[in-house]
């Protein structure tokens, strides 16, 4: 069947999709932050232990601490998991590593302590939080460096697209992919606007997969990838109907205590 003319521009723009990058990507479902609740938190060694013993997929982020080492932690400041107060960015590894969870007698690890914990037992998928930097080489270089040698299923990927575009130019044999939303677009109704930059996030990002908000599916944009070569991941999926809409329009979830 040929190419629409869409698909015939995004494989010039973006690259033609290659089926054996990231085939581990579909393999099992990832866990959300870890497998966290019932006493495990967010992005925490315990969390991780629990989706390792469910045989799952651990999505995780990070974020650059003073002294330039990976952090595996969500949110930009320590407010809500923790006591303490301020940027994560302001603290060191050493200091972090110190700092305990507010709800769980574990303290925050560093994406090396992650790494040698899961040591290629499950596939991960490495958010790096880089929406507000004006320069994310800094953190793409860290992240790099903490995955040399590692051999287990490893991909990264973010909202923006200047972390593919990076990893694309400077870590191609790392699988790269672009984390996307149409919320915002929707609710600011610029239409024809977002459409196109959504191809523009794509071309710039040439990424091996995509991430895809599971509200926004099924997606006329996301389907168009899919059929192209891409490979589709979903987030974040909550419940038995959007596990339903996910197993209908992608290929993998990206999962947060799903009923049983």
């Amino acid at each position: 069947m040929p190419l629409s003319l869409s698909a015939w521009i995004d494989n010039r723009r973006a690259g033609k999709p290659d089926p054996k990058r990231g085939s581990f990507l579909a393999t099992t479902p990832y866990a959300h932050r870890g497998l966290h609740g019932g006493g495990l938190v967010e992005n925490s060694m315990g969390a991780f232990r629990a989706a390792i013993a469910a045989g799952h997929g651990i999505e995780l982020d990070v974020h650059l601490s003073r002294d330039g080492q990976v952090i595996v932690f969500h949110d930009e400041t320590l407010d809500r998991l923790t006591d303490e107060t301020g940027p994560l960015a302001d603290k060191t590894r050493a200091e972090l590593a110190s700092i305990h969870f507010s709800d769980a007698p574990e303290t925050i690890p560093s994406l090396e302590d992650v790494l040698r914990l899961v040591g290629g037992r499950v596939p991960m998928l490495i958010e790096v939080k880089a929406e507000k930097l004006r320069r994310v080489s800094t953190l793409c270089l860290a992240v790099r460096r903490a995955l040399e040698g590692y051999t287990g299923p490893v991909a990264v990927m973010s909202f923006n697209p200047n972390v593919a575009r990076w990893f694309h130019h400077h870590a191609k044999r790392i699988i790269r992919g672009l984390v996307m939303t149409e919320g915002q677009e929707i609710q600011a109704g610029i239409g024809v606007k977002a459409r196109f930059l959504r191809h523009a996030a794509l071309w710039r990002a040439k990424p091996d997969f995509l991430a895809y908000d599971i509200r926004n599916l099924p997606s006329r944009f996301a389907g168009a990838q899919r059929k192209r070569g891409l490979p589709l991941l979903t987030w974040t999926v909550r419940t038995n109907e959007q596990r339903q809409t996910a197993t209908e329009t992608t290929d993998q979830i990206i999962y947060e205590r799903l009923p049983k």
